[in-house]
């Protein structure tokens, strides 16, 4: 397989690029002016195209590459791939579901606590801290109970919230309360959890009404993608106290944040880094490279999109 070209749209994590260039002809797309210049000298060596987050695929390149086979994304979300053109054109798609699932539960809660707790902002020199409401016993409403929305609705269990959800289909099995409506999930809801997938249908499913339905003393959490949320609509919410605050660690104009975000206090913000943890990088590199692997040697794939 050492002959098989593998182009990495971007920088990721060093271990997934070491391993891919042991098992693979490695190109690196950001050692190249452009990707006319990349595509002009090394377009029909590649086999597979590796994108993440930050660089997805869209048709040009796809149509660019005339002997592409396969496209892996390092990445559970795949919102950034054409995937119309990749079924058109016969191409599979892969992803990194579950090996990150635990590390973006685990910062929605961190981010809600320190929203909760103040924990990122220091008190104020001599002036006492202020007094600040607790997590525990929050109501929390969970836009999306797949995989990750399952993983916040146990922690939070754990302090002692009541779950609720909105999803496409109702999971009874779940045993939580079901809403079929976003507005009146945000009405009832405490804190409120964008944990869906970013299709054309739930973009900007956090709107004005939604922002209004949480109210003053509701909190937002993100940890989906950026474009859930209606920005410009957040950050009017937030400076005119008609919500009480927001945690992100996504954002509608990745990777630029919004000046006023940065400059209102009642915001946790993180750089996209749900899944960056040592031991989940490398967990979603063995994932992407066994999908290569399988798809050159003609087995099944391990976690197809199409």
């Amino acid at each position: 397989m050492e002959s098989m070209g593998v182009l990495m749209t971007c920088p990721m994590h060093s271990y997934i690029e070491e391993g891919l260039a042991k098992r693979f002809k490695l190109f690196k797309l950001w050692h190249f002016p452009s990707f006319s210049a990349f595509a002009q000298a090394h377009a029909n060596s590649v086999r597979a195209v590796v994108a993440n987050v930050k660089v997805g695929v869209d048709a040009a390149t796809i149509d660019s590459l005339p002997n592409l086979k396969i496209v892996s994304t390092y990445s559970v979300g795949y919102d950034n791939i054409d995937l119309r053109k990749c079924r058109e054109k016969g191409i599979p798609v892969t992803n990194t579901p579950n090996v990150l699932t635990d590390d973006v539960a685990d910062l929605a809660i961190a981010l809600a606590l320190s929203l909760f707790c103040t924990i990122s902002h220091s008190p104020r020199r001599n002036s006492a801290p202020p007094f600040t409401p607790k997590l525990s016993g929050k109501a929390v409403g969970i836009i999306g109970l797949g995989r990750i929305g399952r993983a916040i609705a146990k922690r939070a269990e754990a302090f002692g919230c009541p779950i609720m959800y909105h999803s496409r289909s109702e999971k009874p099995e779940s045993g939580y309360k079901y809403y079929s409506n976003v507005l009146h999930l945000a009405a009832d809801s405490e804190v409120l959890v964008v944990a869906c997938t970013l299709t054309p249908e739930t973009r900007h499913i956090v709107n004005r009404g939604v922002i209004d339905a949480l109210g003053p003393k509701g909190v937002l959490i993100n940890i989906g993608r950026g474009p859930h949320v209606d920005e410009p609509e957040l950050v009017s919410a937030l400076s005119e106290g008609r919500l009480g605050g927001a945690g992100l660690d996504v954002f509608e104009n990745e990777p630029e944040v919004r000046g006023e975000l940065l400059r209102l206090e009642n915001v946790v913000l993180t750089p996209h880094v749900g899944s960056d943890t040592v031991e989940t990088c490398m967990a979603m590199a063995d994932l992407v490279i066994a999908n290569l692997e399988a798809h050159f040697l003609g087995k099944p794939l391990l976690t197809p999109v199409i």
